[in-house]
């Protein structure tokens, strides 16, 4: 059974990840065979390898970059938060803002399977 203790110490692990711009890190939270669901309706990146992949990518356009969540619930194995992130675009040198949800379901100490669901300001 998941606990919020556990939910929160990988989260902050996460923030820490996307704070560092840290694509190991960031791969490091999850199962070998996991699938990271970035929006609901694209394919998920499949497995550490895709999550460091995916992190590499978004993450090399990006700086600067302020982690926040809240815990909203768990479920068994499943966790829900909220989360903030205020980041700069490297490209553009504007300031965003992201706003999201995500479900997490985990496998001991790493997620198995993550979907987010977010928006940009």
């Amino acid at each position: 059974m998941l606990t919020t203790a556990e939910l929160a110490a990988w989260l902050d692990r996460y923030g820490a990840a996307w704070e560092g711009l840290d694509p190991d890190a960031a791969a490091a939270l999850f199962t070998t065979d996991a699938r990271y669901h970035e929006s609901p309706y694209a394919e998920p990146f499949q497995g550490a390898q895709g999550v460091r992949e995916y992190w590499a990518r978004v993450t090399a356009d990006q700086m600067d970059v302020v982690f926040s969540y809240e815990v909203v619930g768990i479920a068994g194995e499943v966790g829900m938060t909220t989360w903030n992130s205020k980041l700069t675009a490297v490209s553009s040198g504007a300031r965003v803002e992201l706003d999201g949800v995500f479900l997490l379901e985990f496998e001991g100490e790493e997620c198995s399977r993550l979907r987010e669901w977010w928006h940009v300001r």
